[in-house]
């Protein structure tokens, strides 16, 4: 009988697609969750014939060098930028992710911190729990008000419209910005009208990111474009930490210059820039916007179906490297 297959699982993810993987192929799992280190995952990868990893693991050429027998890395995430895509496809391996599945829960979560950030929630939350909290004041708390506003919405792909459909029942005028425009089918549906990053950034009174993280994205917010925004205005950041620079974020909500920010994700997690946690004027989250049951089963289930197809010979459903498929290796 031939050996079975070996497939390393970087992190902790569901039973159910654990147990999928195992009945298949010999599994090493990381279910103690510790994040593994370059030379740990070189040593774990050497022997391995695929690997399902999270967004926080580095696969570098140099972590593609030291597994010879390395056929798939199957991001749970739907970002990329853990991957050298390069690398990979000059080494032969296939890179898939999860696109898709985190579309909606996300969207929802951006307007958790949309409205949590707009009316102070978390700030009033800490009022009434530290017991200071001694009667109704007219004029305390006084967060935003949401609904007739302008939603400025930067990366106008599958969550940002999601975003946009979401704003609909709020009666917001949305604006959007991207590398691209929409097509007009879809502006007409969201209502959206399509302008230059810097006249979304001064009219509206949320901006929400929804961008990838490349090159040219890397602080695609900063000190000049937070002071184009209105004092009113709150930010929202669901996207990916380095998409904003922090340490301009937090001198200018220091300022008072803008209203809020609702952040998910951070420039250099889980550290935060030094002062962020200390404002009273922002929503902080563990990066969690996909953090639902049904979302990280999905996302789970479709990863294993991707390494599962490379495994047996087929085209994965969401190979990012297609390029692959047309190179010899030079491993």
């Amino acid at each position: 009988m031939a050996a079975k297959l070996k497939v390393l699982v970087t992190q902790k993810i569901s039973d159910e697609a654990l147990d999928t993987l195992a009945s298949r192929f010999d599994v090493d799992s990381n279910q103690k969750d510790a994040l593994l280190s370059a030379a740990g995952l070189q040593r774990k990868l050497r022997d391995k014939d695929a690997a399902i990893t999270l967004i926080t693991d580095v696969i570098s050429d140099a972590v593609l060098a030291a597994a010879p027998r390395l056929k798939v890395v199957s991001n749970v995430a739907v970002g990329y930028n853990n991957f050298d895509v390069a690398a990979a496809t000059r080494r032969g391996v296939m890179l898939t992710n999860t696109p898709g599945a985190m579309d909606d829960t996300t969207a929802d979560f951006a307007w958790c911190l949309i409205l949590a950030t707009a009316r102070r929630l978390i700030d009033a939350d800490r009022l009434v729990r530290s017991g200071k909290w001694t009667r109704w004041r007219f004029m305390s708390n006084l967060g935003w008000d949401v609904y007739g506003k302008t939603l400025g919405i930067c990366g106008f792909g599958r969550i940002g419209r999601g975003v946009a459909r979401r704003a609909g029942g709020f009666n917001m005028r949305i604006l959007y910005t991207g590398p691209r425009r929409a097509p007009q089918a879809v502006e007409r549906e969201l209502g959206a009208t399509f302008v230059d990053k810097h006249t979304l950034l001064r009219e509206s009174d949320v901006v929400s990111l929804h961008l990838p993280l490349f090159p040219d994205t890397r602080h695609y917010i900063g000190a000049a474009e937070l002071a184009l925004m209105k004092p009113t205005a709150i930010l929202v950041n669901t996207a990916r930490g380095p998409v904003v620079d922090e340490r301009a974020l937090v001198k200018t909500l220091k300022a008072g210059r803008i209203a809020g920010a609702g952040l998910d994700v951070y420039e250099n997690e889980p550290t935060l820039a030094a002062g962020l946690a200390k404002l009273s004027n922002t929503v902080l989250a563990p990066h969690m916007a996909s953090a639902s049951v049904d979302t990280r089963l999905r996302m789970c289930h479709m990863a294993v179906a991707n390494c599962i197809a490379v495994l047996t010979g087929q085209q994965p459903p969401n190979l990012l490297n297609s390029d692959v498929l047309n190179r010899s290796t030079s491993r």
